[in-house]
């Protein structure tokens, strides 16, 4: 073996294993703060509004930004900004420890919305730019089934440590991780990737671009009222500012012709966001169902409800490698169906259903999920150019949280119908089953209809990217 060869091999294992790591710590502080979200409130005494949005302002941040931070890598170095976010989540983790009142977490929590649009806006880049096409489903399917592993054990073991240590327990083990991630990108990552090698950066495109997206993703949030439809009005006008501006600019935040010109990126990003708009609030309906409806307690929530993203796990890695000798885009279709299958029988549940079919359905909807997501994922980043693998990265995470707040704005809406501004009690328990029986049934619909615009892709066939080799110095 080559001197050159093993250091190839070499970069390709670091990849693999420090975007591994970072999907996993991210994706497990996530799903475990969403848990310790109840003893926040009591120790701090804080309105259901407030402790809303410690996971909204997440979100929102990590939305607006994570383009932005996409082209920013490719200018600064993708390795940079990666290694950047790793250091500021190491650093909000370990000030979640001392924080006395729910604003202060607010802020962090926003703070790391931008540390997650730093990592996955340049991490999917690396790993396409790294990984040639016959090999990048399985890195990418690595990748995802790092994601749902944490998704999966940060309610369990969130939970175990809230109840036994407290809840800021869960942030004192994750430090020493996070600081091992940042020892593993700085000391063996060696190599770093740029862009195409643009100087200037777009300033009026970025700003039309984060003014138009929160308008429109805070405007959903609180939809139905009045000031929800002009929030969405003003993003809508912000938007098409930021597409005249960016028809003019001499290095756009985000090339439209990406759009206009790509069919298999077009179709891969709408398939993102209607799949991400159908299964986000699966596990906030399950644990309600679970908690108020079953009265299980949380701990034994957790368990249950690690069922989906478990099942995800599993075939994420079989699916990703699966994809690389396969079309993509029919893969992902079948596991769009599969899903839609599971949302709708979800709609039939009552009082009355037993936990063990319940179990059942969540695993029909991590298979579909499992199925869809490193094939589409792998879809979007071979489907261009390199020099357009950080807006592309920054493009996928993007379509993620655009669907997360579609599908949270959905619910929010189900239940200011049914049940208003009333607290959880039995005397509401009718409206909230109806509640999330119609919103598992639409979620299931959307998703059904989905599938047509996936399959549209290319007509399903795969569009392998010419790029073989990274650019990198």
């Amino acid at each position: 073996m080559t001197q050159a060869i093993y250091e190839e091999k070499s970069i390709k294992r670091t990849v693999s294993i420090v975007s591994a790591l970072a999907a996993f710590l991210t994706s497990f502080l996530m799903s475990s703060v969403t848990l310790v979200l109840p003893a926040i409130g009591m120790e701090f005494d804080a309105s259901s509004i407030e402790l809303g949005w410690i996971v909204n302002s997440f979100s929102l941040s990590s939305g607006i930004s994570l383009l932005i931070f996409g082209k920013v890598g490719d200018m600064a170095g993708r390795k940079k900004i990666f290694f950047l976010g790793m250091l500021v989540y190491t650093v909000t983790t370990f000030l979640m420890i001392f924080i006395w009142n729910v604003y202060m977490m607010i802020l962090l929590r926003v703070l790391q919305g931008l540390a997650n649009a730093m990592i996955f806006g340049t991490i999917m880049a690396i790993i396409t730019a790294v990984f040639e096409p016959g090999e990048r489903g399985n890195a990418v399917g690595l990748n995802l089934t790092s994601t749902y592993l944490g998704l999966s054990l940060g309610p369990v073991l969130g939970g175990l440590l809230t109840q036994y240590m407290g809840w800021r327990s869960v942030f004192i083990c994750l430090v020493p991780l996070f600081a091992i991630c940042l020892v593993l990108i700085a000391f063996k990552l060696k190599l770093e990737w740029f862009g195409p090698g643009n100087t200037s950066f777009d300033l009026r495109g970025s700003m039309l671009y984060g003014i138009s997206l929160f308008a429109f993703m805070f405007g959903f949030s609180i939809l139905p009222s009045l000031a929800g439809w002009l929030c969405l009005s003003c993003g809508l006008l912000f938007g098409i500012m930021f597409y005249f501006a960016e028809q003019k600019a001499q290095n756009p935040i985000f090339d439209f012709k990406l759009i206009f010109n790509n069919r298999m990126f077009t179709f891969s990003s709408l398939s993102s966001i209607i799949v991400y708009t159908s299964i986000a609030t699966v596990g906030f309906f399950t644990s309600l169902f679970l908690q108020y409806l079953k009265g299980l307690d949380a701990k034994s929530a957790g368990f249950i409800m690690i069922t989906q993203p478990l099942t995800t796990a599993l075939l994420s890695l079989a699916a990703g490698r699966l994809s690389d000798k396969k079309s993509p885009g029919i893969i992902a279709s079948i596991g769009m169906g599969i899903t839609s299958l599971g949302l709708i029988l979800f709609s039939f549940i009552n009082e009355g259903t037993n936990v063990f079919y319940l179990v059942f359905l969540l695993v029909i909807i991590g298979m579909g999920f499992g199925l869809f997501s490193s094939p589409n994922t792998n879809a979007i980043m071979s489907s261009v150019d390199k020099k357009y693998l950080g807006l592309a990265s920054g493009a996928l995470g993007t379509m993620r949280g655009i669907g997360q707040i579609f599908s949270m704005g959905i619910a929010m809406m189900l239940f200011s119908i049914h049940i208003g501004s009333e607290a959880i009690t039995p005397a509401v328990y009718p409206s909230l089953i109806m509640s999330i029986q119609k919103g598992f049934f639409t979620f299931g619909i959307i998703c059904f209809l989905g599938i047509g615009i996936s399959l549209a892709r290319n007509g399903g066939k795969k569009k392998p990217t010419a790029q073989k080799k990274a650019d990198h110095t």
